[in-house]
């Protein structure tokens, strides 16, 4: 992979007070492990083209990475928050109650969440978001009654799916992947198979089936994983019939150890998720503290090299890892260089 050397005068330097920039003289991000990759590699890039230190960046999930992002403002304080969703009403309060009043939100693009398995292992070729609801579910559907969930194999509810046991390692709820996963496969499928409908009709509220919709079983069928996704790769190495969720861009650094399925008759991949064809795909993004540029060395530059035409356009290096470039891209750069922050 190589970079353009860019020169510090190819974007405007903030002025950075001598007392700040002994403080800490390093930008600080923390969140998704969707975005980490992404992230780590803007960052190495960014050390290596600017006057200013690579920035540090950690994973910990996107809700992990905010409520860090929310503690309020000051050199001990991160500067970016990297996330696979957008930011909640209830952490943008939390935000200002800790004084973190303006926020700039920043669209990278967008990724695909894929399920995939051992290379060598069962046939898992093609899912719906129903097969997934009726193996993963804490309750489905039988014989018109909600039930709690006892199914066995995937060849249980699908004859078209393998006579293997049932088992998926899934992000935990601080991930973003996690709540992607709940309402584009969880919630879809639960309604594709009627258990909605019923849960609604048995004199459940709408919300409250939605949330039977989105929880899972509890007997070892589902496993949630708190790490990145090295540790769910790490999970389906150890079970061979594991399924694991993994954003796209993972999973095509390590097609020598897995293979994917299809998700309603679609493959995952950066043409089928710019084009909208894949079901089960979501914009990713990074926050930043509006009060900390100027403060922080180095903190605007890094926001706008990352959204640049270089790195998180369609020949950029972010997209030979897997990012689907945005095509509003350069309303997304305006922004950043206005310093526009969220209403």
């Amino acid at each position: 992979m190589s970079f353009v050397k860019l020169t510090a005068s190819a974007l405007a330097i903030a002025a950075v007070s001598a007392t700040a920039a002994a403080a800490r003289d390093q930008v600080q991000v923390a969140g998704s492990s969707t975005v980490l990759p992404y992230a780590s590699i803007v960052a190495e890039a960014f050390g290596e083209n600017f006057d200013f230190p690579t920035p540090v960046v950690e994973s910990g999930g996107s809700s992990a990475g905010l409520k860090r992002f929310c503690e309020g403002v000051g050199e001990n304080t991160i500067d970016v928050a990297n996330a696979s969703r957008k930011i909640k009403d209830k952490e943008i309060a939390a935000c200002a109650e800790a004084g973190v009043t303006d926020i700039i939100e920043v669209r990278i693009g967008y990724d695909g969440i894929v399920f995939a398995s051992q290379l060598n292992g069962p046939a898992f070729t093609a899912f719906e978001p129903a097969d997934i609801f009726n193996a993963l579910g804490a309750k489905v559907l039988k014989d018109g009654e909600i039930v709690d969930n006892t199914y066995a194999q995937w060849a249980d509810f699908n004859a078209d799916l393998p006579a293997a046991d049932i088992m998926a390692f899934i992000p935990g709820t601080k991930h973003g992947t996690r709540e992607v996963f709940e309402e584009k496969v969880l919630v879809a499928g639960c309604e594709a198979t009627g258990a909605y409908d019923a849960m609604v009709a048995s004199g459940m509220s709408e919300d409250d089936a939605e949330d039977a919709c989105m929880s899972v079983r509890t007997d070892g069928k589902s496993v949630d994983i708190d790490g990145d996704y090295t540790e769910t790769l790490a999970s389906i190495d150890a079970n061979p019939n594991g399924i694991g969720v993994f954003g796209l861009a993972f999973y095509e650094n390590n097609t020598d150890k897995l293979k994917t399925a299809t998700m309603s008759g679609v493959e995952a991949t950066t043409a089928t998720i710019a084009s909208g064809d894949y079901p089960v795909s979501r914009p990713l993004f990074f926050y930043v503290k509006k009060a900390h540029i100027g403060v922080i060395p180095g903190l605007k530059e890094y926001a706008e090299f990352f959204i640049s035409d270089d790195m998180a356009g369609p020949d950029g290096p972010l997209a030979e890892y897997g990012l689907v470039s945005d095509p509003e891209l350069a309303s997304t750069q305006a922004a950043i260089e206005a310093e526009d922050t969220m209403q």
